[in-house]
């Protein structure tokens, strides 16, 4: 099944559950000062949650995109962490809860997908008898492939949270690690979380408490990238239809071959991983700049470029990869598919931008390096960090990131210190040109 496909498999299940299925939201969250972006299924669903707004019904399904920078440098690296993804998730406000989630998660995953029953796990939280008996005594799902977990309970940031299930299929022992204890919330591959159902009753306030909400909701998310995965055999999400053309397309220009180098195939999936969520947060209307949205934008599509540099691919080649990526998901986001020619001129612009600057500030800073080096020193000054960024736009992140890969760190309090001095510089310029201004 490809990931198109999966995702309308999906869709069509919940909608013949009574389900109204909403488009993806933006990435840029509407009302919602405690966000930068997106990075749940249930995010812009929080206002029907919470009882704010009333929602157009009270069953709801969607395939929604999702933001999440926090483990950046992981991406590409991993098999799993990628910067956009989409998460598909069916919504009760109010309505059904428990029993209704854990039954259709279970029809869904071994009828309509045919997983195999005896490669699925499930954990619950340790207090949540309701859901184990349901998961055991209706479900059949057998007492050795349940597990009670301390860490089954989900919350993102201030709104609605509560005690969670989570589902997870059984790649194999070749996927697992030497523990004989090894199971399902082991930090190595065998055991993949696939979809995770939230029992939402409280509702997180700013001051940390837990308030019990009027109405219990259901909040569940299955990612469309880990399904598609299993579904497709494939080792990891960037082997799937839905990421895997892109690396393609950049092998191609790079003339590079995947799966023959481990330095290489990180810098494939990097680009790969960076060009969907470029693609996406640009037509959602976010454009590059120096802070919030704007800079998270930025700082992605410059590492991009330099991991294309590291292929040694030479000029613009992430604006054609444009291209690719609403090949692939345009069938299912409207909003991606409908700013393409937008979304080109911007990265092309950017891209051509970054260029300019990059090759001089990669030499600087490898010659910096290299003058560290000679003296034993294993910190970059947090004055020289500040120079790259000031002088050459290069955003800290990515001089920590190379500055890593040959062994330094960088010094953040210096850093931090030169960005003040420069911002009180600004402060007393902008004073004084507005004395000039107000004298007659």
């Amino acid at each position: 099944m490809k990931g198109n496909e999966l995702r309308q498999a999906y869709l069509q299940f919940f909608e013949s559950k009574g389900h109204l299925k909403l488009d993806t939201f933006s990435l840029i969250p509407e009302n919602d000062p405690s966000l930068l972006l997106i990075g749940a299924g249930m995010a812009p669903l929080k206002p029907f949650f919470t009882g704010k707004l009333v929602p157009p019904c009270h069953r709801i399904t969607t395939s929604q995109t999702c933001m999440r920078t926090g483990d950046l440098e992981n991406v590409g690296r991993t098999a799993r962490h990628h910067t956009f993804f989409e998460m598909l998730g069916n919504f009760s406000f109010g309505d059904y809860f428990k029993k209704e989630a854990i039954h259709w998660a279970w029809e869904f995953l071994t009828e309509v997908i045919k997983l195999d029953k005896n490669r699925l796990y499930v954990t619950v939280y340790p207090d949540d008898q309701e859901a184990y008996d349901t998961w055991h005594k209706e479900c059949g799902v057998e007492e050795s492939h349940i597990s009670r977990l301390e860490d089954n309970f989900w919350e993102i940031g201030e709104g609605p949270c509560g005690p969670d299930s989570e589902i997870f299929f059984d790649q194999g022992p070749e996927h697992g690690c030497d523990d004989p204890n090894c199971a399902p919330g082991c930090d190595c591959d065998r055991y993949l979380e696939i979809w995770n159902l939230v029992f939402t009753q409280f509702n997180k306030m700013p001051d940390g408490s837990y308030e019990p909400l009027q109405h219990k909701n259901i909040d569940t998310g299955a990612g469309l990238e880990r399904l598609a995965s299993v579904l497709q055999g494939c080792r990891t999400n960037f082997e799937t239809d839905l990421i895997y053309p892109i690396i393609e397309a950049t092998a191609k220009r790079a003339g590079v071959t995947y799966n023959d180098n481990p330095n290489t195939d990180v810098s494939l999936k990097v680009i790969a991983d960076h060009a969907r969520a470029v693609t996406a947060l640009i037509s959602d209307g976010v454009l590059p700049s120096n802070e919030g949205r704007g800079y998270v934008l930025r700082r992605i599509l410059r590492r991009a470029v330099r991991h294309g540099r590291l292929l040694g691919i030479e000029g613009i080649f992430l604006t054609p990869l444009v291209d690719v990526v609403v090949d692939i998901l345009g069938p299912g986001i409207k909003s991606i598919a409908e700013k393409k020619d937008f979304v080109k001129r911007v990265v092309q612009n950017e891209e051509e931008r970054f260029n300019q600057t990059l090759e001089q500030g990669l030499e600087l800073l490898n010659s910096l390096i290299d003058t560290l080096a000679a003296e034993k020193a294993t910190v970059v000054p947090g004055s020289e960090v500040f120079k790259l960024y000031d002088t050459y736009g290069f955003p800290w992140e990515l001089t920590e990131e190379i500055a890593s890969e040959r062994g330094f760190t960088i010094d953040h309090e210096g850093f931090e210190a030169a960005m003040k001095e420069q911002r009180e510089r600004a402060r007393e310029a902008r004073v004084k040109e507005d004395a000039k201004v107000a004298t007659p």
